[in-house]
C-alpha cells in the first residue's frame, strides 16, 4: 500500500457522545474510540495531520467563566481557543499515543498550539453571526451587550445567544513547524477549533481577536499548505446525503467538485453543519487535486481504501 500524508478533521462533538454525561473522563473515552480508527491508519504506513473541532467545550469555558464572573476575571475568546487546544490535544495525543503503542508501533504524537491568521477587514467583524456559548435570558443579553460589549441575537425563540465573529482562516501560522514534525515522522495535532484566531498589524506583530474560525475551512488550508494526498472531514454520518431526512434521502458514493456546488447552491448541505464540510473539500480538491473524503470515524480506513464515504473528486 503506498504511504500517504493525510489531514483528517474531527468535530469536537464527536468526543460527547452523552449530552447528560458531559465529563473529561467520557470525552477521553470518546477520544479513544477516534484514536482507535486513526492508529489504523497509521498501521498501514500512512503519515497523518489531525485537526479537531471545540465548539462545546468553548461554550463549557465560557460557561464556568460565567459562574465565576464575580469572583475571577473573564477569558477572552483567543484564550478560549488556545485552552481547549490544550486540553483535546492532549486526549488525543495520549489516546493515540496508547493505541500506537498497543500496535508495537513506536511513534510521537505531538500537539501544537496553533494560530490561524485571519484579515482583520474581514466583514464577519462587523456583522457576528456565529453562536457561542449558552443560551441566556433577555434581561441578562441585554446586560452583557451593555457591560460587556457582546453582540447578542435572539435564537429561534430558544432564548438569547452571544455571537462572534467567524472570518475566513488566510494562513497557519505554525505550518514550517507542522512540516518539520512531519518530517521526523511525527503524527501531529494541530489547528484545533480552527485556530486560534490572530491578526497582523502594521509592525508585524500578531494580535488575537475575539473570534471562531471554522475548523473545516483552517483544515482545508492546513492540507492544502503540506499539499497532502488525501483530506478527510470525520464527522457523524458515513455518507453524505441529498435530501436528507426525506422519503427521497440518498446517500452519495462520489461527488465530483462540479456536481457538489451544483448541490449546494440548491441548499442541499445545511449552513450549519454538512456545507462547510463540502465548501472544505471541494477547495482543497480544486486547489491540491487530492483525495477529498467525508466520513465517520468507524469508516475511515475503508474510506482512504475507497469502500466507504463520500469521495469529492475534480
Amino acid at each position: 500500500m503506498d504511504s500517504k500524508l493525510i489531514v483528517i478533521a474531527i468535530g469536537g462533538n464527536s468526543l460527547i457522545e452523552d449530552k447528560n454525561h458531559v465529563t473529561v473522563d467520557a470525552q477521553y473515552q470518546a477520544a479513544e474510540k477516534t484514536a482507535h480508527h486513526i492508529a489504523k491508519l497509521i498501521k498501514n504506513g500512512h503519515r497523518v495531520v489531525i485537526a479537531h473541532g471545540n465548539g462545546p467545550q468553548v461554550g463549557y469555558i465560557l460557561l464556568r467563566a460565567e459562574y465565576a464572573s464575580k469572583i475571577l476575571h473573564t477569558v477572552p475568546l483567543d484564550s478560549c481557543v488556545a485552552d481547549t487546544q490544550g486540553a483535546i490535544g492532549y486526549q488525543l495525543q495520549k489516546a493515540l499515543g496508547n493505541e500506537l503503542r498497543r500496535l508495537g508501533i513506536e511513534k510521537n504524537v505531538v500537539t501544537i498550539v496553533t494560530q490561524v491568521e485571519v484579515d482583520p477587514e474581514d466583514p464577519s467583524f462587523n456583522k457576528p453571526t456565529k453562536p457561542i456559548g449558552s443560551f441566556m435570558s433577555e434581561e441578562d443579553a441585554k446586560y452583557h451587550q451593555e457591560h460587556s460589549g457582546w453582540s447578542v441575537v435572539e435564537d429561534s425563540g430558544r432564548g438569547w445567544r452571544r455571537v462572534v465573529a467567524s472570518p475566513k482562516p488566510r494562513s497557519i501560522v505554525e505550518i514550517d513547524t507542522v512540516r518539520t514534525l512531519l518530517d521526523a515522522d511525527c503524527t501531529v495535532i494541530a489547528a484545533g477549533g480552527g485556530g486560534i484566531p490572530v491578526v497582523r498589524t502594521e509592525k508585524g506583530d500578531l494580535v488575537g481577536r475575539e473570534a471562531v474560525v471554522d475548523k473545516d475551512l483552517a483544515a482545508a488550508i492546513l492540507a492544502k499548505n503540506l499539499k497532502a494526498d488525501a483530506f478527510i472531514i470525520s464527522t457523524a454520518v458515513e455518507k453524505v446525503c441529498i435530501d436528507y431526512g426525506k422519503s427521497t434521502e440518498k446517500a452519495l458514493d462520489e461527488l465530483t467538485v462540479e456536481k457538489a456546488i451544483e448541490y449546494a447552491g440548491e441548499g442541499q448541505f445545511p449552513p450549519g453543519s454538512m456545507l462547510p464540510k463540502i465548501e472544505a473539500v471541494v477547495d482543497y480538491v480544486k486547489t491540491i487535486g487530492g483525495v477529498g473524503i467525508i466520513t465517520d470515524p468507524e469508516h475511515l480506513s475503508d474510506a482512504i481504501n475507497g469502500c466507504g464515504g463520500t469521495r469529492i473528486v475534480r
